[in-house]
């Protein structure tokens, strides 16, 4: 997902190059670990490509941290001082966030009358429908490294409903804020992002 979300900020990236628009990025997982100013120089958009490249790890290599999207929305919402276009790539899994806060901080991202598109990045097949053969699974969470044996079968229905049920009340939630929500699967390529961004741009003007 992390692969994913890189490429696609990076192809929003380079068209936006192209009209000499001001781009900045932020990144988080635990805490904010970037968060640079908006500009729109040559310079500024290698150093963003730089710090992008930085994120593509091997697979296996990956530092697991946990994600307080709550926090870090906050946190990122009070440094966008100037009217901007923001755009969210997560699966909006927080690790200790109630529902209730989490939506409090995509309601923060549109202070100061932001406009916000949230890609809901997820590998859906997996993630989503919990498309696993019927035999018995180790489960290792990404984050803890907490583990869980079973097989998929037995918890695939209440698995698929809660999930459902979460993706529902986040899409409902958006557009309570007005906020983009566009759902992007992993496996369905960039098309679906690119589009779904310049739609909203060709709205915006």
């Amino acid at each position: 997902k992390i692969t994913f979300s890189i490429y696609a900020a990076a192809s929003i990236m380079n068209l936006l190059r192209r009209q000499r628009d001001a781009v900045g990025i932020s990144v988080f997982s635990g805490n904010v670990e970037l968060n640079t100013q908006a500009r729109s120089s040559s310079v500024h958009h290698k150093y963003l490509y730089s710090e992008l490249e930085k994120m593509l790890r091997p697979i296996g290599t990956d530092v697991k941290r946990p994600t307080f999207a709550t926090e870090a929305l906050h946190e990122i919402a009070e440094k966008i001082h100037k009217r901007s276009l923001v755009v969210l790539f997560s699966d909006m899994f927080d690790t200790e966030s109630d529902m209730t806060e989490l939506f409090s901080a995509l309601q923060h991202l549109k202070h100061n009358k932001h406009e916000v598109v949230m890609f809901h990045v997820t590998e859906k097949q997996k993630e989503i429908e919990f498309d696993f053969d019927n035999r018995p699974y180790r489960f290792i969470d990404m984050e803890s490294d907490r583990e869980i044996k079973l097989n998929p079968q037995q918890v695939r229905e209440v698995y698929r409903q809660n999930m459902s049920d979460f993706t529902k009340e986040l899409e409902m939630k958006c557009g309570q804020y007005q906020i983009d929500f566009v759902e992007a699967d992993i496996n369905k390529g960039f098309d679906q992002v690119l589009q779904a961004y310049l739609i909203k741009r060709q709205k915006m003007f």
